[in-house]
């Protein structure tokens, strides 16, 4: 009895721990604005993080444990190229957002 109680507290210990980390990596446009959030973001620096908190949160996630530039080389699968009509500097970059459940 004992072992089965032992062993139905560790399924449920797995089963949660499952449930909490489950992460997601998005990559977005680094598209410039009047603002900046941009290159917060790009960046890491502290101001993007509401950006990048906003941004998850649109997508029913409830936290960014991080968000970074990343180079088009190191997304996988097909990355658009920058049109000849991007009238602003860092058409071509990207920024990843990591978001938690």
């Amino acid at each position: 009895m004992r072992f089965l109680s032992a062993l139905l507290t560790c399924a449920c210990v797995l089963v949660s721990s499952a449930a909490s980390a489950d992460t997601k990596i998005f990559i977005v446009a680094n598209q410039a604005d009047s603002y900046g959030v941009d290159q917060c973001l790009a960046r890491g620096d502290k101001c993007g993080a509401p950006a990048a908190r906003a941004y998850c949160q649109s997508r029913d996630f409830a936290q960014a444990s991080s968000y970074r530039r990343v180079d088009p080389d190191e997304i996988t699968g097909a990355v658009p190229k920058a049109s000849d009509r991007c009238g602003h500097s860092g058409c071509n970059e990207y920024v990843a957002i990591t978001c938690q459940r």
